[in-house]
């Protein structure tokens, strides 16, 4: 377990493991870095940096919830890697992840080996942004992991064949024990800024997505997400036809990333970079 502090003062939790290729893996947007728990072993070989954004699971709050914007996240990717002597990672994004790695490559492309994008694209469906606005913030109704664990397998029917011990797992890794039941592991501001941010001028990320052009690229989709559709994936795939696509059935928003598909792609888009 490491931190580094950011140019406006804020410690983030990172974690630094393994040799070989440098891959970055940066979270979904209420999540930590046990994100990547599960793929971890499949992508023995590598060097895996985990970060938690500011406001998420070990790093420090940010008094000004404003700052939970997709641009300071990056600017804290970019400051990491200078604090690690780094100037090429390949990037594997989870959902919010994905979308700060298109942002990079608008911004900071020549510090990509590559991007894997895990179920996410330039288009989010408006069921995903209902989804986020249903949850975001707030604290479970359930009151023990076990309960929690139960009410992720009965809301996302569309996760075929989840043993109950994977829902524990999630639960654990989402949700926080109190005295008084179970907490968020991440400022609840997050909300007032994912809020602002969906009420203000749409933005069109596709150029963002374009802007990947030369970089070895993959996509983790999960077959019944509600945040990224076929439709979307098409076009990614039209637009770069060299993209390797983990098509992952029953899964939605987000594949765990262990799935076979999943690491089969995760695998030749590493391939591709060595």
């Amino acid at each position: 377990m490491a931190r580094f502090t950011t140019s406006d003062g804020l410690s983030i939790h990172f974690t630094d493991d393994g040799t070989g290729l440098p891959i970055l893996c940066l979270a979904g947007l209420t999540r930590t870095s046990a994100d990547f728990d599960y793929v971890t072993p499949h992508l023995a070989g590598n060097r895996l940096i985990k970060m938690d954004y500011r406001g998420r699971g070990q790093s420090d709050f940010d008094p000004d919830w404003h700052n939970y914007a997709l641009p300071i996240e990056c600017r804290d990717v970019l400051e990491l890697l200078a604090h690690l002597g780094l100037n090429k990672v390949a990037v594997l994004g989870t959902s919010r992840g994905g979308l700060n790695a298109m942002g990079l490559a608008g911004a900071a492309k020549d510090h990509l080996l590559g991007v894997a994008l895990n179920d996410v694209g330039p288009v989010i469906e408006p069921a995903g942004l209902d989804m986020i606005r249903h949850y975001i913030g707030r604290p479970p109704a359930a009151k023990t992991h076990a309960d929690a664990a139960a009410a992720m397998a009965r809301a996302f029917p569309e996760f075929h064949d989840v043993p109950d011990r994977r829902w524990m797992e999630e639960a654990v890794k989402h949700y926080t024990k109190t005295d008084t039941g179970l907490a968020i592991t991440y400022d609840p501001h997050l909300r007032d800024a994912v809020l602002a941010a969906m009420e203000g001028p749409a933005v069109d990320l596709w150029p963002f997505f374009d802007a990947l052009e030369g970089v070895p690229l993959a996509c983790i989709w999960g077959e019944g997400s509600n945040l990224l559709s076929e439709t979307t994936v098409r076009e990614m795939q039209s637009r770069r036809p060299d993209m390797i696509l983990g098509s992952v059935p029953g899964r939605g928003h987000v594949p765990f990333l262990d799935e076979p598909q999943a690491v089969a792609a995760l695998h030749k888009w590493i391939g591709e970079m060595q």
